[in-house]
């Protein structure tokens, strides 16, 4: 008999050469390699077929059998798999230990050596797709959370700081609506390489799903925070090149500090979030660092929030139509006038444009809220025209929300056709930052409005990226200069150069410019003698009802 037995040890005894054919035959057809080895000696008594003819397989067993040789901690090996990575290779390989007695009765111990190389390939993937996101490559919310867990835990045992950065793109959603979700994932791809890219950062950033962002400030980098952020800051102010055409998208940050702000993973995370909602609240493309403040005005933000969306599910009645005269520069006559929206909510009071036109736009309210307020100023327009003043017209700002919609020249064909208003004494607004993006588009979209009849004006120039090739690619008639130029102009000489060469600029492209922002007699004198056509400002009356803007500037009121 070739098996004579097993010991109480579980060691195997064989002897007899008909039993190691047997055992030759049967081991040279298992798929893994196998080497058996003198305890004492280290010599090779046997090794099947794929141990002798695979190299990787013999040098990996011939290691692993020499270093427990070598440490005499054999017996310790037996029962325990050990998995080797061959670095010519690139094969992994599970290592397994057996004692035994072999045919000549010498003590020997037995290796094999499985290919487990799919199995290791098949675990990177599952634990890569449960910590990374598909999309960007960065690592995933889980994954944020067991690294911020980590970084908190080191810095309450070493006595010092981290932060955490969380960034949401602004106005992200317009993207997506107006151009596609491809477009937007590209994006989103090249602001996560940019990010990943930012010196001390890589290994640090994490895709928490959407278009937010987090950054985990370690405390070996927490020294150079400023730098940091000024990086992401000047990452921002870029353009970014989606299919060959270039766009802008700013983000707003929050930033907390651990263990400062909290030691708890998801409170740290949900204080930086926190001041990310103050940072948009306060214009976007800026951060902000939370604090208690930062905490009591984002509960204030949630109670506008909820107020605002229960104003426009009841018919949106609480929201007014506020207008601001626009006057000739040379004979100051109110030619037309700005519609402009105002709150008057029951629950909070009354609020301007500041305070909820954000809001608004952010939780996508804006459509509604603005198609309210342009169907209102173009009734208020037909009022005036029929009673007395058939060329008056009124000038409505489109969101860039708006602006977006699929069916935009649709939708605003049907209020001009509801409210019967003249289209031609009707004024569209469009903002800079939605003119410079994807210039196709835009040009689809302006030349739609205007075979409806309204005029088209840009609004805040000056205030972005302005470009006068844009200007001259786009068929506008009206171009708004901000009044951020204006503030300064008497005493600024380049503000009154800038707004000399859109006087000229305009006057070889057949539009008409209106300054706003005119507060003192100054301004205005000095506007005038620039060229400006029309003036908007407190100089000449702040925005009103609509009742109290026909007794100042339509000589009395008109009739209901």
């Amino acid at each position: 008999m070739g098996l004579q037995g097993i010991t109480d040890s579980g060691t195997i005894i064989y002897k007899g050469k008909s039993s190691y054919e047997v055992v030759q035959k049967i081991l040279d057809n298992i798929d893994s390699g196998i080497v058996v080895c003198a305890t004492d000696s280290g010599e090779v008594l046997f090794e099947n077929r794929i141990a002798a003819r695979v190299p990787e397989i013999h040098r990996t067993i011939m290691d692993c059998i020499h270093n427990a040789l070598e440490s005499g901690d054999v017996q310790g090996r037996i029962g325990t798999p050990m998995e080797r990575y061959n670095t010519e290779s690139g094969l992994w390989f599970e290592v397994k230990f057996t004692q035994l007695v072999w045919i000549s009765g010498i003590n020997a111990i037995a290796a094999s050596a499985a290919d487990i190389t799919q199995k290791k390939k098949n675990q990177q993937k599952i634990e890569y797709q449960a910590h990374n996101d598909f999309l960007t490559g960065l690592y995933n919310r889980m994954k944020c959370e067991v690294d911020l867990r980590k970084a908190i835990k080191d810095s309450v045992q070493n006595g010092n700081k981290g932060a955490v950065l969380f960034i949401d793109l602004d106005d992200f959603k317009h993207i997506n609506d107006g151009l596609g979700h491809q477009y937007g994932d590209i994006l989103l791809q090249q602001i996560a390489a940019g990010i990943a890219g930012i010196p001390g950062l890589r290994g640090h950033c994490y895709r928490m799903g959407g278009d937010e962002f987090v950054i985990i400030v370690e405390p070996e980098l927490f020294g150079d925070l400023d730098k940091v952020i000024n990086n992401i800051t000047l990452l921002f102010n870029k353009q970014w090149y989606l299919m060959e055409t270039e766009y802008f998208c700013t983000m707003s940050m929050g930033i907390a500090f651990f263990p400062d702000n909290s030691v708890d993973v998801h409170e740290i995370t949900r204080m930086a979030d926190v001041a990310m909602y103050a940072a948009k609240r306060s214009g976007k493309n800026r951060y902000v660092y939370y604090s208690s403040e930062v905490e009591s005005a984002t509960a204030q933000r949630l109670d506008i929030e909820n107020s605002m969306r229960q104003a426009v599910s009841t018919g949106i009645d609480e929201f007014v139509v506020f207008y601001q005269p626009v006057v000739n520069a040379d004979t100051q006559q109110c030619t037309s006038c700005e519609a402009l929206v105002r709150w008057d909510s029951k629950a909070l009071g009354f609020m301007g444009p500041g305070e909820f036109i954000p809001l608004a736009e952010y939780l996508g309210l804006i459509t509604s809220i603005g198609d309210y307020v342009l169907e209102e100023a173009c009734r208020r327009c037909k009022l005036w025209n029929d009673n007395g003043h058939p060329d008056f017209y009124v000038n409505v700002n489109l969101s860039v929300v708006q602006l977006l919609q699929k069916d935009v020249v649709e939708n605003i064909k049907k209020i001009l056709e509801k409210t019967g208003v003249n289209p031609k004494n009707v004024v569209l607004e469009i903002t800079e930052s939605f003119a410079i993006n994807d210039m196709h588009r835009v040009m689809e979209i302006i030349t739609g409005l205007k075979k409806l009849g309204p005029r088209i004006a840009l609004d805040d120039f000056g205030t972005g990226y302005s470009s006068l090739n844009y200007i001259k690619q786009l068929p506008l008639d009206i171009i708004k200069v901000d009044k951020t130029f204006i503030d300064d102009i008497v005493e600024d000489d380049y503000a009154q150069a800038f707004v000399k060469l859109i006087v000229d600029l305009s006057k070889t492209i057949g539009t008409k410019i209106v300054v706003e922002g005119v507060e003192h007699k100054e301004q205005y004198d000095l506007l005038k003698r620039l060229g400006v056509d029309y003036i908007q400002g407190y100089y000449f009356g702040k925005p009103v009802p609509a009742k109290v803007f026909e007794e100042n500037n339509l000589e009395g009121r008109l009739g209901e």
